[in-house]
C-alpha cells in the first residue's frame, strides 16, 4: 500500500512536533514536510504536492485562510484538514467554502484524527463532533438565495437524494448499502452532483444542499 503523504503547517513547534510524533507511528502515513506559517505551507504543497495537509488557522504571516485559498487554487481536490482550536462558526463556514475536505479541533481524540486523515483521502468530508451543530446554525444564520441556483434544475431525483445524504456527511460506501446500489455507482453521481452544480468536493456539497434546504432525505 502507499502511504498517505502528509504535511504538516502550524506555527507552534511543540504541538507540531507532538502531532508528527503520533502519525509517524502509523505504517500507512508518510509525514514529507512540515511549515511554521501558512506562506511557507504554500510554497511546500507546490513542491511536495502532498496527500493530506493538516492546517492551523491561526499564524503568521499568512494565516490557514489565506493559505488554503491559495492552496484550492492550483491543487483543488487536495485533501486539506483545518486542525485548529477555533471553534468560532464563521472560521468554520469559510474554510469548508473555501474548500477545506475538513475541521478538526485540536482537542480530538487520537484515533479520532487518524480515522479523519484516512476518510479525507478516500473523499468524504470530516468535522469534529461539536463542530457539526455550530456549522449549522452558521448557516442558518445567513439568509438563503432567492433564485434558483446555476446548475440545480439539472439534476435529477437521485442526485438530489445523494445530495441530501451528502449533507450528512454520509460515505459513499455508507450511501450505497442505504440506497442498495454500488459505491462505484455512488460515486459516479458525486462527480455528476460536483460537475453540474460546479463545487468543489463533498464538503461544498453539503453546504449548498444545507443553505437550499436540499438536506432533507425522502
Amino acid at each position: 500500500m502507499t502511504p498517505i503523504r502528509i504535511l504538516l503547517v502550524d506555527d507552534h513547534t511543540l504541538f507540531r512536533s507532538g502531532l508528527k510524533a503520533l502519525l509517524q507511528r502509523q505504517s500507512d502515513f508518510d509525514i514529507i514536510g512540515e511549515a511554521a506559517d501558512g506562506l511557507e505551507g504554500v510554497k511546500l504543497c507546490e513542491q511536495l504536492k502532498p496527500d493530506v495537509v493538516l492546517l492551523d488557522i491561526d499564524m503568521p504571516q499568512m494565516n490557514g485562510r489565506e493559505a488554503l485559498a491559495q492552496i484550492m487554487v492550483s491543487q483543488p481536490q487536495l485533501a486539506v484538514l483545518m486542525l485548529t482550536v477555533s471553534e468560532d462558526g464563521e472560521d468554520l463556514a469559510e474554510c469548508l467554502k473555501l474548500g477545506a475536505r475538513g475541521y478538526l479541533l485540536k482537542n480530538i481524540n487520537a484515533d479520532f484524527l487518524l480515522a479523519s486523515i484516512r476518510r479525507a483521502v478516500d473523499g468524504d468530508s470530516v468535522l469534529s463532533p461539536e463542530m457539526t451543530s455550530r456549522l449549522l446554525q452558521q448557516l442558518r444564520s445567513v439568509d438563503t438565495q432567492k433564485n434558483k441556483p446555476t446548475g440545480l434544475d439539472q439534476l435529477t431525483q437521485r442526485e438530489r437524494e445523494i445530495l441530501a445524504w451528502l449533507s450528512r456527511g454520509i460515505s459513499n460506501k455508507e450511501i450505497a448499502r442505504a440506497l442498495d446500489l454500488a459505491e462505484s455507482t455512488i460515486k459516479v453521481h458525486v462527480q455528476n452532483i460536483l460537475r453540474k452544480l460546479s463545487l468543489n468536493g463533498r464538503v461544498q456539497a453539503a453546504l449548498f444542499a444545507v443553505e437550499h434546504g436540499l438536506d432533507k432525505l425522502p
